[in-house]
């Protein structure tokens, strides 16, 4: 078999080992051998397969990360994080633009190709991180919200993140690399222990995704 054959064979050895271990972290929920609600299991289960799909840069990341956002926001709003519940109504809507960019985002409507973010631009999203940790932060202490500041830093470092991924910067995995080493320690400490994990798994996703990107890039420009 050549190295390609041997490729994808193993993609597909790992798409199903993916399907495999959601079907058994679901039916363990359900049966109640763990303790996570099946909301959680659920919001962990297309978590994966959305941040997966993304490293692959294929096109259904987009409607997973959509059923994604809606548990993701559930089990966040029952655990106080409120800014980060709020967050998936904003990625829900990031989302069905993303499917639309990546799709007729290009030149002519053709679909996007992964690009280096502009440094001007990326001048402007550092400030309006800034910008909008301070006023989530500020808001949050008003509610009583769960670790104000991590989640307020969190909540605008993601919402930049998603932006720069519907547009293809290759940049976006390193602002996810910094908000999901944040993000490990911080649900761990709330008792998600298995979003938690899944944010473990996240980080992994990132390094790899910078790097399959990297290497799509260079493709893409030598071809």
């Amino acid at each position: 078999m050549t190295g390609s054959g041997l490729r994808r064979l193993a993609i597909f050895a790992g798409y199903v080992a993916g399907a495999v271990v959601s079907a058994a972290l679901l039916l363990l929920s359900l049966q109640g051998v763990i303790d996570n609600h099946w909301t959680e299991v659920v919001a962990v289960v297309t978590g994966g397969w959305c941040v997966w799909l993304v490293v692959k840069e294929h096109i259904w990341n987009w409607p997973i990360g959509l059923a994604n956002c809606a548990f993701t926001f559930i089990v966040y709003f029952q655990t106080r994080f409120y800014a980060d519940a709020g967050l998936q109504i904003v990625y829900m809507i990031l989302a069905a633009l993303g499917w639309y960019w990546w799709l007729h985002g290009g030149d002519r409507r053709a679909p996007l190709r992964i690009t280096n973010i502009r440094s001007d631009l990326a001048l402007v999203l550092a400030y309006v991180c800034g910008v909008s940790t301070i006023l989530i932060h500020d808001a949050l202490i008003v509610v009583k919200g769960t670790a104000p500041f991590l989640d307020a830093l969190t909540t605008a470092m993601s919402l930049v993140a998603q932006y720069m991924l519907t547009k293809k910067f290759i940049e976006n995995w390193l602002v996810w690399i910094v908000a999901d080493a944040i993000y490990v320690p911080l649900l761990w400490s709330r008792g998600l222990h298995l979003m938690s994990g899944l944010y473990f798994v996240f980080l992994l996703m990132a390094v790899a995704g910078y790097v399959e990107w990297r290497r799509r890039q260079a493709i893409g420009a030598s071809g």
